[in-house]
């Protein structure tokens, strides 16, 4: 069951006594869900996801718009009919309930036809109760869990009633880093295995790219870009995609094309051709350097940090736009840690150009890969 959102759009009436107009939480969004993918939704708080997930799942109505489950509308369909399962950040567990009880709750709701059997609800409830391996807890009360455990309950409890589609709002932030870790990956493993077309939202971009088939960024209720994790990451569409996606973030210079060459400061540091001479952001990946005694582009050198596989060089260039950058090297390239100074040359594939006033992306010759 694919999702397909057509120029969707929500504005809410401003607040407060002095306060007018309409604001605009999500802006003509458009963009597809394919049948049997995990999406992410991505983008900082404030940009629109959740808003986007509730239109989805009916608790928000459109502005303006259309919301496709397959081929069918259900724009104006009633979150009950939607067929929609849905994860929310806090759990929302009933706390009076034991883990059985919580998850035969949606199942128990159901209405005239529709509502099995009561032996068909224990089957059910106990078949998805293995699928996220929480069969030995369902006598336990919430409380008596711990929070992969009860995230875990609260995805059982949506994928009981077989839902046509899955929603997952940044159901993984009030984890710690390791049960993060764990839990993300019992994610993907179950909706690999029952198939569910799934949206998962999240400010996170190293979860969202761990774990999606393809990713969605968002900015102030607009699509930034679109794609597969590494495609987006490889390909950025404007300054924006390429500053969010990536850790460590990507270096952010001050440049100028002049007669097909690229200058950081007054340094000729690459060849760039298929690009109008001026101004432009210059963003270079903190794995595109490469150290190297006769490179073009000097550095002053803070701190070599080891970090086992790679290295990471923290140093300093005065066209950065930030204090320090961070170029990550192999860890069999050596860096002298007591030298004042380290140079560096450049892989054209992780050099892009933006242009200085839009932000967008400048596509030629030695300014990262073309356009796909």
């Amino acid at each position: 069951m694919n999702i397909t959102l057509q120029n969707l759009t929500k504005r809410f009436p401003a607040r407060g006594r002095k306060a007018q107009g309409e604001t605009t939480a999500v802006k003509e969004l458009s963009f597809e869900v394919p049948d049997g993918m995990l999406v992410g939704l991505l983008g900082p708080s404030g940009c629109g996801k959740s808003t986007t997930l509730n239109m989805i799942c009916g608790l928000e109505t459109p502005t303006e718009g259309k919301i496709l489950f397959g081929e069918d509308d259900v724009t104006a369909l009633p979150p009950e009919l939607r067929g929609v399962g849905m994860v929310f950040q806090n759990y929302a567990l009933y706390p009076h309930l034991t883990v059985l009880q919580n998850i035969l709750f949606p199942l128990e709701n159901l209405k005239g036809k529709d509502r099995p059997s009561r032996q068909e609800m224990r089957r059910r409830a106990l078949e998805t109760a293995q699928l996220v391996q929480i069969e030995e807890l369902l006598d336990r009360k919430p409380k008596e869990l711990s929070g992969g455990q009860q995230q875990r309950v609260a995805i059982a409890r949506a994928l009981v009633k077989m839902p046509r589609v899955l929603l997952l709002d940044e159901p993984l932030s009030n984890l710690d880093a390791r049960l993060r870790l764990q839990t993300r990956e019992e994610i993907c493993k179950i909706q690999k295995k029952t198939g569910i077309t799934t949206l998962f939202v999240t400010h996170d971009q190293e979860e969202a790219m761990s774990i999606s088939d393809r990713i969605v960024v968002m900015r102030d209720g607009i699509l930034m870009q679109q794609g597969r994790p590494q495609e987006v990451y490889d390909n950025p569409a404007n300054l924006f995609v390429a500053k969010f996606l990536g850790t460590p973030p990507i270096n952010v210079f001050e440049g100028q094309v002049q007669n097909g060459q690229l200058f950081l400061g007054d340094v000729n540091v690459l060849p760039t051709t298929g690009v109008q001479d001026g101004p432009v952001w210059v963003g270079i990946r903190p794995e595109g350097f490469l150290p190297e005694a006769n490179g073009p582009l000097t550095c002053g050198l803070n701190r070599v940090e080891v970090l086992g596989r790679d290295t990471s060089i923290v140093c300093t260039h005065p066209a950065c736009q930030t204090d320090t950058l961070r170029a990550v090297i192999r860890s069999d390239q050596e860096v002298d840690p007591d030298s004042e100074t380290v140079r560096f040359s450049l892989r054209p594939e992780k050099v892009f150009l933006f242009d200085r006033s839009t932000e967008e992306r400048l596509y030629g010759q030695g300014a990262g890969p073309a356009r796909p």
